[in-house]
């Protein structure tokens, strides 16, 4: 199992990032795909997820602002980040929902400044 993550980057308060994330050695279009972040000192949570059948859960503090979303063709899954704010600087990773324990990707930073 591959989760290759990427897209991140420095953007001040307001602005906008999409991140993409690649998998492989999975059975991807029969994968709830989720994307998961870390802030420095705190646990990983879970910020968006969708459904092989699309259905998307959005945690309240992205939903309105946050859009994921799938390419089952290309075991792609993406984060469109708009209207960022500084709370929302973290590593962002992609994985299953549940999560496979044993295969996070390296992240990609994501940091929101002026």
């Amino acid at each position: 199992v591959q989760l290759v993550e990427s897209g991140g980057g420095l953007v001040p308060p307001g602005g906008s990032l999409r991140l993409s994330c690649a998998a492989s050695g999975i059975a991807f279009s029969l994968r709830t795909m989720a994307w998961y972040r870390q802030a420095p000192g705190k646990y990983r949570v879970e910020v968006a997820r969708i459904g092989v059948d699309g259905t998307i859960v959005y945690d309240p503090s992205v939903k309105g602002r946050f859009t994921i979303s799938r390419d089952d063709a290309n075991n792609a899954v993406y984060l469109q980040l708009n209207n960022l704010n500084p709370e929302d600087t973290a590593v962002y990773y992609c994985n299953q929902n549940p999560p496979d324990a044993a295969n996070w990707g390296q992240g990609t930073q994501v940091t929101v400044s002026s």
